[in-house]
């Protein structure tokens, strides 16, 4: 986790793009893009790792104490008591790193994949939508905002129903 995190995204990407198939066995060859999402997926589950040791840290070891008390072993303290409490503690930061890695997609470009800002400026070069690059990058502006305000209202949201639970047990 440390390593992965150490390393910002895009070496990630230049690594999985270049590197990875020189240390691939003769007669191997994954697709570009497969290789652009295992580094993605590599990087994210080391920042969401990190989140849920952290919501996991939050929980007070009393919580643990207790279970033990009621005769729960440790499977069924970590399913039942810890890990519920844990995860209604991360919910803001998950969602804040799911919005950075939303937006760290566009990164792509660098290892020649196309992503929306690169579908935009293939489309800028053809004849008939010369004069538009204004439009298609607010466009492009619009679509990110409406995504990333979405996630967030989701969280929000998701924050209040579960206040709202805990307050009526």
């Amino acid at each position: 986790i440390e390593f992965i995190r150490g390393v910002p995204l895009i070496s990630l990407l230049f690594m999985a793009s270049v590197m990875l198939p020189l240390f691939l066995p003769g007669g191997w060859n994954l697709d570009k893009l497969l290789r652009a999402q295992i580094a993605i997926i590599l990087f994210s589950a080391a920042y969401f790792a990190e989140v849920i040791r952290g919501g996991l840290q939050g929980v007070s070891e009393g919580q643990s104490e207790a279970a033990k008390s009621l005769g729960l072993n440790y499977v069924q303290t970590q399913v039942h008591m810890i890990l519920p409490q844990a995860l209604v503690k991360v919910i803001p930061p998950t969602v804040n790193t799911m919005i950075g890695m939303f937006k760290d997609t566009s990164l792509v470009v660098v290892i020649a994949l196309f992503d929306l800002m690169g579908t935009a400026k293939a489309s800028l070069s053809d004849s008939n939508w010369l004069g538009f690059s204004m439009e298609a990058y607010v466009f492009i502006g619009i679509i990110y905002f409406m995504i990333c305000f979405s996630m967030g209202r989701v969280s929000k949201n998701m924050e209040k129903e579960l206040r709202l639970s805990k307050e009526r047990l």
